[in-house]
């Protein structure tokens, strides 16, 4: 605790956002570059480094936060990355996208601003890099072990590169042509720039991960004859099969799923296509959904050229402030929060307003209605109370040229026919079965991640990576020398 007045002498600064009008003509970080090192040293300074510091259990990686805060209070930024690194394998990552439900633990949110656990986090991350203290971390020896991970997102890259570590030759196999999974072709950009990803993958590569792209295991190769050729499998595919709005009007084109328009966006980011055919250009665009996804797109048609932009929420709008009772501290609590998204959206609400918003709140779907050519052309919704009931005399018709749909997902996409090649058991609720091991009911196959848990925050599947790569080595070997976070039983805060 370097100053141990800083949480009374400090206010919260956050890392600034870059004007709108500029930030939405490209594609890169919202963030003001150079911006957050000069003041974050300051910011970890409000650390008080509590006796109980609650933040280490609302974090599922367990992240060291009171000591790396005093580290790079003091500006000892080698020992701050190797307490960081310690428990995160990509803290550049989870200082960028998660919603950093550290900051909700935060004792001193209790009556004051928290600490910006999430931006020092970030900014020991970029010094780590910028000062070489990152650097590939090959095994002393290897186990003559071999193990496929499937799956290239946070989860499968997690343990991939902890089984590396501990000496096993790691396989991880892609379906995709880049690895990354949603951080590659479901993040946009302006959240994450992918040359963060690129730098992780070249250090993996040099530590001795291989890596399998545009392979799908089910489909370009026999899941049993993987399973075969390995002394371990690890399943971490993600949860990608998405929900689906059974209302009338659904099968008119023009109405895609968010993870149908997000990855052609993404493309043109990469330079694979010149323009996306899914382009929300010139169009009047309403998103159905009102979590993390739906802000994803509604920045993307913004940057599109969208003539106007509505994400509906069917939830009410929340309060400014937490609800003690029925949020308490250090719960994560659900407050109206701005993102940058929202913010770049307020010019092209369907009815502009000063204090403008781009969702409609309590509000859901009845049906879609089109054009001759079986486009469509409107949404017709209703409002809803805390039961989602439809309250009478709220219809309202609203233009749609281009609807999307952000409605979360199930459970692992089981049209490539992994699970059913293995013979893997399900969940009632879709997801694979999996033990206190993060064992499946099929000798030497693990699952983890939104595979096995459903879909998660990417601090969870990055804490479980760790975990089932712990699960893994001991399967291996017979004992692990691995941090294992968490358990698989364990359940995320609603956030």
């Amino acid at each position: 605790m370097a100053d141990p007045k800083g949480f009374m002498t400090t206010p919260r600064q956050d890392w600034p956002r870059r004007p709108v009008e500029e930030r939405v003509q490209d594609w890169d970080e919202v963030y003001v570059p150079g911006a957050l090192l000069p003041i974050i040293s300051k910011q970890a300074d409000r650390c008080m480094d509590c006796g109980i510091p609650f933040c280490h259990d609302a974090c599922p990686l367990g992240n060291l936060i009171p000591d790396w805060n005093d580290l790079v209070s003091r500006e000892d930024w080698r020992a701050a990355a190797e307490r960081l690194h310690a428990t995160n394998n990509f803290p550049e990552f989870t200082g960028r996208l998660c919603p950093a439900p550290c900051e909700a633990g935060c004792v001193l949110a209790i009556n004051q601003p928290a600490v910006t656990i999430k931006n020092v986090e970030c900014a020991i991350a970029d010094r780590a890099w910028e000062d070489g203290f990152a650097p590939p971390r090959p095994p002393d020896r290897l186990s003559g072990r071999t193990v496929a991970v499937i799956g290239s997102g946070p989860t499968g890259l997690a343990a991939a590169q902890q089984l590396t570590r501990a000496g096993h030759t790691v396989a991880v196999y892609e379906k995709d042509d880049r690895i990354g999974g949603l951080m590659r072709y479901g993040i946009p950009s302006f959240k994450m720039e992918k040359h963060h990803l690129e730098r992780r993958i070249e250090q993996m590569r040099a530590e001795g991960t291989k890596f399998r792209t545009s392979t799908a295991v089910g489909r370009d190769i026999g899941a049993a004859g993987l399973r075969s050729r390995y002394d371990a499998v690890v399943i971490a595919t993600g949860a990608t099969a998405w929900r689906e709005l059974p209302v009338p009007g659904r099968e008119l084109s023009g109405i895609q799923q968010a993870m149908e328009y997000l990855p052609l966006a993404n493309r043109v980011c990469e330079g694979d296509l010149e323009s996306s055919p899914l382009s929300a250009a010139g169009k009047h665009v309403i998103i159905v959904g009102g979590g993390d996804t739906g802000a994803d797109c509604l920045g993307t048609a913004v940057r599109d050229g969208a003539a106007s932009v509505t994400q509906l929420d069917i939830y009410a709008q929340p309060g400014a402030e937490r609800d003690e009772d029925a949020e308490p501290w250090p719960t994560y609590p659900k407050i109206y929060r701005l993102s940058a998204a929202h913010e770049e959206a307020r010019d092209l609400v369907t009815a502009p307003a000063a204090d403008a918003d781009a969702r409609l709140f309590a509000a859901s779907t009845l049906r879609f209605t089109g054009d001759a050519d079986g486009h469509v052309r409107s949404l017709h919704l209703t409002e809803v109370d805390a039961q989602r009931r439809p309250l009478p005399e709220t219809g309202r018709t609203l233009p749609a040229d281009l609807v999307l749909l952000a409605l979360g997902f199930s459970g692992p996409d089981r049209r490539d026919g992994l699970i059913e090649q293995l013979g893997l058991e399900l969940e009632p609720r879709g997801t694979i079965t999996r033990d206190s091991g993060f064992a499946t009911n099929v000798s030497g196959v693990f699952a983890a991640g939104d595979a096995a848990r459903g879909q998660s925050l990417i601090v969870w599947a990055i804490a479980e990576g760790r975990a089932v790569a712990a699960a893994v080595d001991r399967y291996l070997t017979g004992s692990s020398r691995l941090p294992a976070p968490i358990s698989p039983y364990d359940r995320p805060m609603t956030v």
